[in-house]
């Protein structure tokens, strides 16, 4: 693909993971802890083999013990700690293993539902291997027989994680340290997807098995006002909606309600999992086929194939009293159905752009 000025674009630049960032400075802390030498960069090796080299911004002794920080660098993807000061405090105690505790900006777990447990520091299993092993090898080569407590901090890690789901999933006080690759992959979906099934792990843990399913902010909204749910009930999917409908067979729920905009739930009624516009198109033909099949004359099943937008076809369908928002609702959640187990309840609304209600299938309960 091409850009505008018809040049082939540079190739998105990856970065390193949260983890990798604690990994690097905890092995910088205890090496000049139990060598006395400071470092300005660090080798770790990653998870699949990889080695890589990170520069630290500090490594120096600290009150108990020594520290050393990095910047973290997500390369070309638009991850909030992208350019945060990651830092981690590394002592020495007298017995054998490795003891994490939650410093300044990192999240403490207060929810079940997660990998870790209520009270644990938010810092991940696969980081947390990283740091045990790269301190475990370095203890073998030094010759420490003793153990280490590692406190890792991010600089506004707080006020970074009120723009990711960590508080409605229960981890409060900061971010958590996360990847399982050590690398982060520019607008990789993984993480994303990763964030749905801990949304619906969580509520399900914590006794709440209404879910809603939402597109964005205004579905959100819409959901609030039918139902009233609360925070940890409200699954931010965005375009994912396979992410939820497949979760859901390993993880089912009593009901699930799914609310987007028009066109994304068009698109989910046309058996797409993915509502994005890279990966679905909204199919004016098939909206039109639809509207045939509730009574839509010629005219207006040809003015739907016409029309400029989803918006438009439905307003042209309401204008002559033609449900097209119910009928697309209900071929959303038959495909829904299709996916899902048969003991989950499951409803679809689909929404107008201030949120008004303009389709819905399944009963209210």
């Amino acid at each position: 693909m091409r850009d505008e000025t018809g040049e082939q674009p540079a190739p998105l630049r990856s970065g390193l993971t949260t983890g990798s960032c604690a990994t690097a400075t905890s092995l910088a802390a205890a090496r000049l802890l139990l060598s006395g030498v400071s470092h300005d960069a660090v080798h770790i090796t990653l998870p699949k083999g990889k080695q890589v080299q990170m520069r630290l911004e500090f490594c120096r002794p600290c009150e108990g013990g020594a520290e050393a920080g990095t910047i973290k660098d997500a390369g070309d993807d638009p991850d909030v700690t992208h350019g945060a000061l990651l830092y981690s405090r590394v002592s020495l105690k007298p017995e054998p293993g490795i003891a994490f505790v939650a410093g300044f900006g990192v999240g403490t777990v207060t929810r079940p539902g997660l990998v870790l447990a209520v009270g644990e520091p938010a810092i991940n299993p696969v980081p947390r291997k990283m740091i045990t092993d790269h301190l475990l090898q370095l203890a073998t080569e030094l010759g420490y027989g003793g153990g280490f407590e590692v406190t890792v901090n991010v600089q506004d890690g707080e006020a970074l994680a009120l723009k990711t789901m960590n508080p409605r999933l229960g981890i409060l006080g900061g971010l958590s340290i996360l990847g399982t690759s050590g690398i982060v992959r520019p607008f990789s979906c993984a993480a994303y997807i990763a964030s749905i099934h801990q949304g619906i792990d969580v509520a399900k843990t914590n006794g709440y098995l209404h879910i809603a399913a939402c597109t964005g902010n205004a579905s959100e909204d819409t959901m609030r006002r039918v139902y009233n749910l609360p925070e940890i009930a409200l699954i931010e999917m965005g375009d994912f909606v396979g992410a939820v409908l497949k979760h859901l067979r390993k993880v089912p729920v009593d009901k699930l309600s799914i609310c987007g905009g028009f066109g994304k739930i068009s698109k989910l009624a046309a058996g797409h999992m993915d509502l994005h516009s890279r990966h679905s198109s909204i199919d004016l033909p098939q909206l039109a086929e639809w509207a045939a099949a509730i009574g839509a004359d010629s005219a207006l099943q040809d003015a739907i194939r016409q029309a400029n937008t989803s918006q438009q076809a439905l307003a042209m369908a309401s204008a002559v009293g033609i449900a097209l928002g119910d009928a697309v609702c209900q071929h959303a959640l038959d495909f829904a159905r299709s996916v899902v187990p048969a003991q989950v309840q499951i409803e679809v609304f689909a929404i107008d752009r201030q949120g008004g209600i303009v389709g819905h299938a399944g009963a209210f309960v």
